[in-house]
């Protein structure tokens, strides 16, 4: 089995005379080592002082090359809360208990963050998997600190927390666990109907106005889906758990995004219908962003799954991020500029409105924080 699938003849004619030639020349790793990942290469990471790249020299290899297998990595994180300050965002602060995420979405902007850790924004950030091993500890003396101020924490903004690691660490829950001891407001992002899993503890901490989630869901389309998000929950399971959270009293949101032009975006509409349905109160739209490394990394995979597109989605993206591949002012990253952009923008609204997303996420309390207790680890004198 040669190490590399070179793009098809057709493929590379098509691309021969586009903008985006040079990514047409580049050879992708052979679909049968990639099964259920997102990215197709695995370049060496921007920081890193070489650059090694894998290619077929004509002799065939004696065995089949092995699959990238998931690799767990242990860490001790010094601090578990994260501070932010962008203003196009609806959180201050945030918990990622994990490093890089297994569901393998091409278009996510998080992969260029696995380069700080000598990584590559590619496989590696779906395959090399960090536990924050003391996620929980750590975030207990965080809130047991005196100076400590309560504001809501945000849960899924880098990384998924109920992506498949979670199912064994169970930090997300801990996490939970943590949140509804000390009466603590906490926000949730997902792609995975594991977040039914926890729906006993979410139920108690909606009864005291403590929690919201979201599910996100870019397309009604299985088979859609399943390249878009390898290893994430299917659109069936994920609407499912909108039903189930909404029914014991969660307030749940449904975020359509990202809405990536040519690709997903004539499923807006769709997408808002089902998770009415379903129960969601609020909805939510983000233009597809290509950051750093996330630009190869998705026109690669442009070019596996749709090679008779590739031209015509990046001409849509720069249309709509003044002919360039990402823009990113605040205000302007998420959502786009130009005819392309006001449109989507004007039916997202008109559809918000059909359907029935009237209502706004309630606001989550603060007046109902206790610190936690810690073990006292030192001995008495007497």
């Amino acid at each position: 089995m040669a190490l590399y699938q070179a793009p098809s003849f057709e493929a590379l004619e098509r691309l021969s005379r586009s903008r985006d030639a040079d990514l047409a020349r580049r050879e992708l790793l052979s679909p049968d080592r990639i099964r259920g990942r997102g990215a197709q290469s695995n370049r060496s990471g921007r920081f890193e002082k070489q650059t090694r790249e894998s290619f077929d020299d004509g002799w065939s290899t004696v065995e089949p090359l092995p699959v990238f297998e998931t690799v767990e990595h242990t860490e001790r994180a010094k601090t578990i809360i994260t501070a932010n300050d962008s203003p196009d965002v609806n959180f201050e602060r945030s918990i990622n208990a994990y490093r890089g995420c297994e569901h393998g979405c091409s278009y996510c902007f998080a992969r260029p963050t696995h380069a700080f850790l000598g990584h590559s924004a590619g496989l590696e950030f779906e395959r090399d998997i960090y536990v924050k091993t003391n996620a929980i500890e750590a975030l207990r003396a965080e809130l047991a600190a005196r100076n400590y101020k309560v504001r809501a924490i945000a849960m899924g903004t880098n990384t998924d927390p109920y992506q498949p690691a979670e199912r064994k660490h169970r930090l997300t829950r801990g996490i939970l666990e943590v949140m509804l001891e000390t009466r603590h407001p906490v926000m949730i992002t997902t792609k995975s109907a594991l977040v039914i899993r926890d729906l006993d503890i979410l139920t108690e901490l909606a009864k005291l106005g403590l929690v919201k989630v979201g599910l996100s869901i870019t397309s009604m389309d299985h088979k859609l889906s399943r390249k878009m998000e390898p290893r994430a929950s299917s659109p069936a399971r994920r609407l499912e758990a909108l039903r189930l959270l909404s029914e014991a009293g969660v307030p749940t949101a449904v975020l359509a995004s990202p809405m990536i032009p040519a690709i997903n975006d004539m499923e807006l509409e769709r997408i808002l219908d089902a998770a009415r349905a379903q129960g969601a109160i609020s909805a939510s739209m983000i233009l597809l962003r290509l950051p750093g490394e996330v630009r190869d990394v998705f026109r690669e995979w442009l070019l596996r799954h749709f090679p008779d597109r590739v031209r015509h989605v990046l001409s849509l993206v720069r249309d709509t991020r003044n002919g360039k591949d990402y823009d990113a002012r605040w205000g302007v990253r998420m959502t786009g500029e130009g005819p392309y952009a006001t449109l989507l923008r004007q039916r997202f609204e008109k559809a918000r409105e059909r359907y029935g997303f009237t209502e706004r996420m309630p606001p989550l309390r603060t007046d109902l924080f206790v610190p936690p207790k810690l073990e006292d680890r030192q001995m008495s004198l007497f």
